[in-house]
């Protein structure tokens, strides 16, 4: 028998990987700092009896895109845009993970977090003490003006980790945010942030349709591919009973 179906159920199951990825995008367009996902696959020689042009696709990691997305003023004093290339470092259990997001929160007790983990420092997470006013400068630097201070008398606190990590080292855990194979990465003195300001997605929502359109097209084209795969088997299976 041919493995002919096997070729086009592999390509229609990537398909269906592919627009995962392409949806999840999509999803996400509105989502801060948010790196989208790149697709990738390698064909590998369908083995056994038939046709030695058959091959099957295989799913690979495809990396994430890099690609800074658009910045927009907010205003907000704990909000912060990574100039160029570079990443924020936050404390997830026992490792680092990081992120474009720059929308930084403190809490009645001041600490620093970023969607809920703590916003790594130079000692570990980041605890402000009592402030009338908070900034953040450029290399990362928490200044705080004490709550019962000189208002001339600005103090600074601790100061945001930083790194620059090659885009093929990262890739995503199961909550969407960047890690790499080390739990922790050295800093990066170049990288810098631009006080009140906030990095939107790298997704184009038009690309990411027109994505999903052309792979619903050869997902289409995969199922046709099965039937006449069906009905070759079927006029070799007569030829051979001779009817």
């Amino acid at each position: 028998m041919d493995r002919l179906i096997f070729t086009a159920v592999s390509g229609a199951s990537r398909s269906l990987s592919q627009q995962q990825i392409h949806s999840n995008n999509l999803a996400n367009v509105n989502t801060q700092g948010f790196r989208s996902d790149l697709d990738n696959a390698i064909s590998q020689q369908v083995g056994g009896e038939g046709y030695d042009s058959r091959y099957l696709v295989e799913a690979v990691p495809g990396g994430v895109d890099m690609t800074p997305g658009a910045v927009r003023e907010t205003g907000r004093s704990l909000d912060v845009a990574i100039k160029g290339n570079g990443l924020i470092a936050l404390a997830s259990g026992n490792r680092e993970v990081y992120t474009r997001n720059g929308q930084i929160d403190v809490s009645p007790e001041g600490d620093l977090s970023i969607g809920g983990l703590p916003v790594e420092g130079d000692n570990g997470p980041i605890v402000l003490p009592p402030f009338s006013s908070v900034s953040i400068g450029d290399d990362g630097i928490v200044t705080i003006v004490p709550e019962d201070g000189n208002i001339a008398a600005p103090v600074d606190v601790d100061r945001i980790k930083l790194v620059n990590i090659p885009a093929a080292q990262l890739s995503k855990n199961v909550d969407g945010l960047l890690v790499t194979n080390a739990a922790v990465n050295p800093r990066d003195e170049d990288v810098t942030l631009s006080a009140g300001h906030l990095e939107m997605a790298n997704v184009s929502a038009i690309d990411e349709m027109v994505s999903s359109i052309a792979l619903n097209r050869q997902f289409e084209a995969q199922i046709k591919m099965m039937k006449a795969a069906e009905d070759l088997a079927n006029a070799g299976n007569r030829l051979i009973r001779g009817t």
